[in-house]
């Protein structure tokens, strides 16, 4: 009896259908997929009530500062700015600019190629750090948000995530920290001074700068009117 018993369940066994590893893959990456399009789908609409690394911040430092403002309440000139320091082809590209990254590629990768999408996917969804993990990450994620999200949004969101000082996050809290003032009645030279603290608010000052931070700001301001007059701030003004 036991020996049939054992037979019928080999055969029951043999008769299931085998998963097979290229089906559990793709099964797997489908819902990967899905699950990045849900987290961008959700911010085209609603604000991001934090970041992992905000996160981790308020907990380091014990509270951070932090208010959303939408874009109608951001002076242009301070979207202006971040956009010509971080990234001035912005509008240019789908989320990975190709020039830059071939450029960082014959450098040796001595010099970055992260756009702002990408820099606001790190922001929003993944960890602070150089790896080849968030890389992948990122490089899928990116041009998924690109094809969801407008520009105008995108940089809205980047604008109010990113790290201006040390606990200082978004436009709003850095212009009231730094200048006190609103993110909408940010003056030209404000708005270059805060972003030429990017991408190190932990070694830059927007008060008291040093002499670099002040030609960088320099530079930016200049930046700012440049892709204002070519065009290349029209898709998010």
């Amino acid at each position: 009896m036991a020996r049939k018993t054992t037979k019928k369940a080999k055969e029951a066994a043999a008769a299931k259908p085998r998963i097979r590893p290229g089906r559990f893959l793709l099964r797997a990456l489908f819902c990967l997929l899905l699950a990045m399009a849900l987290m961008i789908g959700l911010y085209r609409l609603l604000p991001p009530p934090s970041t992992p690394y905000i996160l981790a911040e308020g907990a380091r430092l014990g509270g951070i500062e932090r208010t959303w403002v939408p874009m109608e309440r951001i002076a242009p000139v301070a979207a202006r700015s971040v956009v010509a320091a971080e990234d001035a082809n912005f509008c240019l590209h789908w989320g990975i600019d190709m020039g830059q990254l071939r450029a960082a590629i014959a450098q040796g990768g001595k010099r970055g190629a992260s756009t702002l999408s990408q820099q606001t996917v790190k922001n929003l969804w993944l960890w602070q750090g150089r790896s080849w993990p968030r890389k992948a990450m990122e490089g899928v994620m990116t041009p998924l948000m690109e094809a969801m999200l407008p520009k105008r949004r995108i940089l809205e969101l980047y604008l109010n995530v990113v790290e201006f000082d040390t606990g200082v996050f978004g436009i709003e809290a850095a212009a009231r920290h730094h200048f006190g003032t609103s993110a909408a009645k940010l003056t030209a030279g404000q708005a270059a001074l805060l972003a030429a603290v990017l991408p190190n608010p932990k070694e830059r000052q927007a008060v008291n700068p040093s002499s670099a931070t002040k030609r960088r700001a320099r530079a930016i301001a200049d930046g700012a009117a440049t892709i204002a007059r070519d065009g290349r701030a029209t898709c998010f003004e």
